[in-house]
């Protein structure tokens, strides 16, 4: 998993997930019930994806991976960034994308889950 379309392609299998882009045309946000659970800047070379993560699953994964840093201008206990350009296995990138999904899918009112059928 290295390009835009890698993401994207990732995000659009989570149920529920849509594109946004709320700052500015180069941000893709992705969201859940209007909660954000990653984002890309589409023009990034190397691309990168920033997702959401409990606080000490980002502690190992910076730990055991160069290309996983604390997420950029994010709060950097929450959410880690992730170069995507081979270091990280794409099955872990899609894992994390999904975490992240599941994440604030669990964070959601009883009423928000029970619209999306949860």
């Amino acid at each position: 998993m290295q390009s835009i379309a890698d993401v994207r392609a990732a995000c659009a299998a989570l149920p529920h997930s849509q594109e946004t882009f709320p700052f500015g045309p180069t941000t893709l946000v992705f969201k859940v019930v209007g909660k954000m659970y990653a984002l890309t800047d589409i023009h990034a070379d190397p691309v990168t994806v920033s997702v959401k993560v409990r606080p000490e699953r980002g502690d190992e994964l910076r730990v055991a991976h160069d290309a996983i840093t604390p997420g950029y201008h994010l709060n950097k206990r929450h959410w880690i960034t992730v170069t995507l350009d081979g270091r990280v296995p794409g099955d872990l990138v899609r894992e994390l994308l999904a975490g992240s999904h599941a994440l604030v899918v669990a964070g959601l009112t009883r009423a928000q889950r029970a619209e999306l059928g949860r």
